[in-house]
């Protein structure tokens, strides 16, 4: 396998919550390890997530954790996962789904350059940019 560039995210607390609701946009397998399972049974983390991947049956992987115990949980603005292609109907039902429950910075519609582009921020604060490609 060759090397790959995925987004890794920081949850503070609702890791496992996400991570299923993008396995119900996206499809896939999810894998989660809790902090518990790496060996920290008895500390009130021990059910967080410390790792959890989603393979989706499009190819993206997608990684994300709970902050680790002691460590503070600082949502940022400097970052966006980036969802792009041509298949329309695919990338709109994404949008819908992650969309939903969220804030739209940008409507998904046509812009200047003429693709169909769309910025939101999800109901975990995750925020995502859609573009379909112009024929």
């Amino acid at each position: 396998m060759g090397s790959r560039l995925n987004p890794y995210l920081s949850f503070g607390g609702d890791a496992r919550q996400a991570m299923e609701f993008y396995q119900a946009v996206f499809g896939g397998t999810l894998v989660v390890k809790t902090y518990g399972e790496f060996g920290q049974p008895d500390t009130p983390a021990a059910d967080n997530v410390m790792h959890g991947m989603l393979e989706t049956p499009s190819g993206f992987t997608l990684m994300g954790a709970d902050a680790p115990p002691g460590m503070d949980h600082a949502p940022g603005n400097n970052f966006s996962v980036s969802l792009s292609g041509e298949d329309e109907a695919e990338l709109r039902g994404y949008w819908e789904k992650l969309s939903a429950g969220g804030f739209v910075a940008v409507p998904l519609e046509k812009q200047m350059w003429g693709d169909v582009f769309g910025m939101c921020t999800d109901r975990f604060g995750v925020p995502w940019m859609v573009n379909i490609s112009g024929a």
